[in-house]
């Protein structure tokens, strides 16, 4: 597994590139119902399906608005529901999730998305495409509830995909925290960040997709039980996307708590350090002081005293300057604040 993805993905500095995405309506033909896929629609657009299959309009004004919380209203002939996705490219600066609009009945099935979700884009390409027929009747051979299962599925085995390229980014951070020679607080909180904001995505997706399972029930060929096994199945994988981020997320504090406790000791091994240079510097530091100083002192070069020669005040200053030093220095090596 590809080392770096999420750190690499959310460093920022430079201007991400945007790639506009172009309008896009699909129509596919099902057995029985009818699937349209609308990707990055207009009002006009998403306002004309309202009226060919009675949709709401509050649910039209939530699928036009890109950031809205993830809900679901049922009604007599159908359900709608929106739920929230991690994005594949994700632009630097504040996070946003993917928005996936759904309207299901009997008969249709109407999906509204921006297009940057690359599995629900891949399943429509390969129902038009017709390039994996038995894919294709997978998800068009049986209902609309069938469909919708298999589109829930794709998008939450991406997040689960997701998740474990978490895994990876901790087995790299956990070596990089421990190597002093790399910087990495700004890793520890850009992956904190991600894990949180999966978070937000996955605890409620597990709610949702449970009222799912209950409404589409009524829209789907295939007896409750065996429709019941396969959201199961969802719910499966969403709780352990859950449990990979609740470990991920203990791991993190962790690895902060870590690097904050091997930063504040190698600064304090400097400051220890500086402290010794600084100390042992004193004796000379004030001994030199008085001999600077422009008066006649003992050993000073207006006294006769030449007993070591014409360097007698220079030898007398190093000795006085050196013995404080040495014997500060064995007294700290034996408190053991120096180490071998």
């Amino acid at each position: 597994m590809k080392r770096g993805f999420i750190t690499n993905r959310l460093r920022s500095g430079k201007k991400a590139l945007e790639i506009p995405i172009e309008k896009k309506i699909e129509t596919i033909q099902g057995n029985g119902f009818t699937w349209i896929d609308l990707q990055n629609p207009d009002r006009e657009d998403v306002e004309k399906l309202a009226t060919d299959y009675n949709f709401n309009e509050l649910n039209i004004e939530d699928c036009m608005t890109k950031f809205e919380l993830p809900k679901l209203d049922s009604y007599n002939d159908h359900f709608f529901v929106i739920l929230q996705f991690p994005p594949l490219a994700q632009k630097i600066g504040i996070s946003k999730n993917s928005q996936l609009s759904i309207f299901v009945g009997k008969n249709f099935l109407v999906t509204v998305h921006q297009g940057d979700l690359k599995p629900l884009v891949q399943l429509v390409q390969t129902c038009i495409l017709d390039s994996d027929t038995e894919l294709k009747n997978r998800l068009v051979g049986e209902s609309s509830g069938d469909l919708l299962h298999e589109i829930i599925d794709a998008l939450v085995d991406d997040l689960l995909h997701t998740s474990r390229k978490i895994i990876a980014n901790l087995d790299e951070m956990e070596d990089n925290v421990f190597d002093e020679s790399k910087p990495v607080a700004r890793n520890i909180a850009l992956l904190r960040r991600e894990i949180n904001r999966l978070r937000r995505i996955s605890v409620p997706l597990k709610r949702f997709v449970l009222e799912i399972a209950k409404n589409v029930k009524r829209f789907s060929d295939n007896s409750d039980n065996e429709l019941t096994l396969y959201f199961d199945d969802v719910i499966d994988h969403i709780d352990k996307v859950i449990e990979t981020l609740e470990e991920s997320r203990e791991t993190m504090e962790i690895y902060k708590d870590t690097d904050f406790v091997l930063s504040n000791e190698k600064t304090n091994k400097v400051l220890a350090v500086l402290t010794m240079i600084f100390t042992l510097a004193i004796p000379s530091t004030v001994i030199g002081t008085f001999y600077g100083m422009n008066v006649n002192l003992p050993g000073g070069i207006g006294e006769n005293l030449m007993i070591l020669g014409p360097f007698t005040t220079f030898i007398v200053i190093i000795l006085a300057s050196a013995i404080p030093a040495i014997l500060m220095f064995i007294y700290f090596k034996k408190l053991g604040w120096i180490n071998s």
